[in-house]
C-alpha cells in the first residue's frame, strides 16, 4: 500500500464520546490494511491518558466531547507527545471547529461521511508529515485565504468578557448584517451565530438586535460614519 510509512502498519487510538459511532470506526478501520487500533478514548482526557500508555502513532480525535473536547486534547498530545500525530474526524466543517484544531497542531481533517479508504489516506498521511485533508476540507482553506474577514486597523479590546469571535458578531450586527448574512461572511453556519449572539446577550444584559447595536458604538467597537 502506497500510503503506509516505509512499509508499517500505524498504530491508533480512536476518541470519540458516542459508543456506537467510536466502535463503529473501531470495525471499520480493522477490516482495512495499514491499520492497527490499538485503543479508543470516550473523552479527550482518556485520549491524552492512552497516548502516554500506548505511544501510538496517530489519534483519530472527535472535536465535540466531555470533560475535555478534542483541541484541547490535540493541543496537550501535541505538546506532550510530539511523536504522536492527530487528525481529526468530526462531524463538523465550519470554521468555528475547523481552525482551532489546525491551530492546536492537528495535521490532518475529516469529516464523518469519509469512506475507510480515505480514513486510512490520511492517518498515512499525516505520519508521514504531510497534510491529511479531505478534499472539502481542503476548499474551506482555500475559501478563507481568498476571502478574510477584513480586520479593523485599530483593534479595540474586548468588553464585558468577550470573545474575539463574539465581538467580531457583535460588530456585524451593528452593520446591520442578519444571521444568515453574518454566517455567510464569517464562513460559519447559522446555528453557530446565534449561539455566539446568545453568549454575547448572556455577558452583557442585552437584550435585542437594538441594544446589541446602541452597546456596540458605545463602547467605540464602531463608530458612526464620518459627515
Amino acid at each position: 500500500m502506497t500510503e503506509e510509512v516505509q512499509g508499517r502498519t500505524a498504530r491508533v487510538v480512536v476518541a470519540d464520546d458516542q459508543t456506537v459511532v467510536r466502535e463503529g470506526i473501531v470495525m471499520l478501520l480493522g477490516l482495512l490494511p495499514g491499520v492497527e487500533v490499538v485503543g479508543a478514548a470516550g473523552d479527550g482526557h482518556e485520549a491524552v491518558r492512552l497516548v502516554a500508555e500506548l505511544a501510538p502513532d496517530v489519534v483519530l480525535m472527535d472535536l465535540r466531547m466531555p470533560r475535555c473536547d478534542g483541541v484541547e486534547a490535540t493541543r496537550r498530545i501535541r505538546t506532550e507527545h510530539p511523536g504522536t500525530q492527530v487528525a481529526v474526524l468530526t462531524t463538523y466543517a465550519d470554521d468555528e471547529s475547523l481552525f482551532p484544531a489546525l491551530r492546536a497542531g492537528a495535521r490532518g481533517y475529516l469529516t464523518k461521511d469519509a469512506g475507510g479508504d480515505e480514513i486510512v489516506r490520511a492517518v498515512h498521511s499525516v505520519l508521514s508529515g504531510d497534510a491529511g485533508l479531505s478534499p472539502s476540507i481542503q476548499r474551506r482553506l482555500l475559501e478563507r485565504l481568498s476571502d478574510p474577514v477584513p480586520q479593523s486597523a485599530e483593534p479595540v479590546e474586548a468588553p464585558d468578557g468577550l470573545t474575539g469571535r463574539e465581538t467580531e458578531v457583535l460588530v456585524l450586527i451593528a452593520d446591520g448584517l442578519s444571521n444568515q448574512e453574518i454566517a455567510r461572511r464569517l464562513h460559519v453556519s447559522t446555528a453557530t451565530v446565534k449561539t455566539h449572539i446568545n453568549n454575547l446577550f448572556a455577558k452583557t444584559g442585552l437584550k435585542d438586535r437594538a441594544q446589541a447595536v446602541r452597546y456596540a458604538y458605545a463602547k467605540g467597537l464602531v463608530r458612526p460614519p464620518a459627515g
